[in-house]
């Protein structure tokens, strides 16, 4: 392991999982602690490390409208990809067909679909009543308007905030350091996660609904290397074999733990130290897209549909299917922050175009292996975003030097 580099043994680690698991079946469970420790472990890091970056992150910048900007574009980002995520999961269902005869025995008891709260009263629940039970409970949206609260106080009240501004600056280099130290423990962590699923799971499970895993996995990989890769060369002047190498060890780790906020410290190091993404950009860009950006389960809400409607025999108009694509967008905003986020954007959709609910328990017995995929995609594309809106800056920022420069010369 010392010899390798960090994403070579991940991807050994994960191989091995994958091998392991199906040779010893479900009594390769004996591993299944390994992986809870460095889920702990990643979860442990997490709520200092998005506080402190984001407050050192908001207060260097130093300027409310820079803040807006940076926000502005980020969500425009977040929507628009998204919209094309769900557009290429409905595309590739359409083509696949994963529904056509398949018989399935409905032998998992659906899960009780939860409802949102709405889009409004998610955006009040951002601002919390006590920043403290905040940082208890880990509500990540909270937690960001807190850490932007303080840094912008700390640039208010100007040089008498310099000690709490260097408080959290040491806290946030501690974090970084601590985020190195657990992945060391990655290889191991991820064989201990990836091997239980697939004893668990196995052939049984997988081969009648084969069909509706490819559908998302090659809609997930298109939109990666097709998507995000011509963000990327166009808008982030970056090489996208650069961006997906430098991104790769984040990608595998949220395919493994399928928690984009679990993830968050290695994409936050990935993004800082291999795309070279800044720190005021990636700690407002990376959290934020860790809570509300969900283009991977844009794509799973497109091919579930599909199927579902298939298997019921139901024929979907052009207006349902624009109904879809619409409302899969904006649930990516209104379930922010909501446990089974997935679930409850799969429930609205359905309900939007008045298909039957009962369709969720088709797919319930791989929804684990399903989330592998669209969680890889979602943290690609929280990274994707931190370096478009990153290069953006750079360029506003190169145009104002060049135009305070001829006003001096004029």
């Amino acid at each position: 392991m010392k010899k390798m580099n960090i994403l070579t043994a991940i991807l050994f680690a994960f191989v091995a999982a994958i091998i392991c698991g199906a040779l010893f079946g479900s009594a390769i469970e004996v591993v299944k602690p390994l992986g809870d420790l460095f889920l702990r472990l990643i979860q442990f890091i997490i709520v200092p490390l998005v506080l402190a970056s984001l407050v050192v992150g908001v207060a260097s910048t130093g300027d409310p409208k820079k803040l807006g900007r940076i926000g502005g574009k980020t969500i425009v980002y977040y929507l628009g990809t998204t919209l094309i995520a769900i557009t290429i999961g409905l595309t590739i269902a359409i083509i696949l067909s994963p529904g056509g005869g398949v018989d399935i025995p409905q032998q998992v008891e659906a899960p009780e679909p939860r409802e949102t709260e709405g889009f409004i009263q998610t955006l009040l629940n951002i601002i919390p009543t006590n920043p403290l039970a905040a940082l208890a409970e880990g509500a990540i949206l909270q937690i960001i308007f807190f850490a932007i609260c303080l840094g912008l106080g700390i640039t208010l009240v100007g040089e008498r905030a310099n000690p709490v501004y260097h408080f959290f600056d040491g806290l946030a280099e501690i974090m970084y350091r601590l985020t190195g130290i657990v992945m060391v423990l990655a290889p191991i962590g991820v064989f201990g996660l990836v091997a239980p699923v697939v004893g668990q799971h196995g052939l049984s499970v997988l081969l009648p609904l084969l069909k509706v895993i490819v559908a998302v996995g090659l809609a997930c990989l298109l939109h990666v290397l097709i998507t995000y890769s011509i963000l990327v060369k166009t808008l982030g002047k970056m090489s996208p074999l650069k961006f997906l190498k430098g991104i790769a060890p984040a990608g595998i780790v949220a395919f493994s733990t399928t928690s984009s906020a679990g993830t968050l410290p290695v994409t936050i190091k990935n993004a800082r130290e291999n795309l070279g993404v800044s720190h005021s950009t990636s700690s407002f860009v990376l959290p934020l897209g860790a809570t509300i950006n969900m283009d991977g389960t844009a794509i799973y809400q497109g091919v579930a549909v599909i199927f579902i409607a298939q298997f019921f025999g139901l024929e979907l108009t052009f207006t349902q299917l624009l109904t879809i694509v619409l409302t899969a967008t904006f649930a990516s905003i209104g379930t922010a922050g909501v446990p089974g986020a997935g679930l409850i954007m799969l429930t609205m959709v359905l309900t939007s175009v008045n298909m039957p609910l009962e369709g969720i328990v088709l797919i319930a017995g791989i929804d684990r292996i399903l989330d592998m995929f669209r969680t890889s995609v979602n943290v690609v594309g929280d990274a994707s975003a931190a370096v478009v809106v990153d290069a953006s800056e750079q360029r506003y920022a190169g145009q104002y030097a060049d135009g305070q420069d001829q006003g001096m010369t004029g």
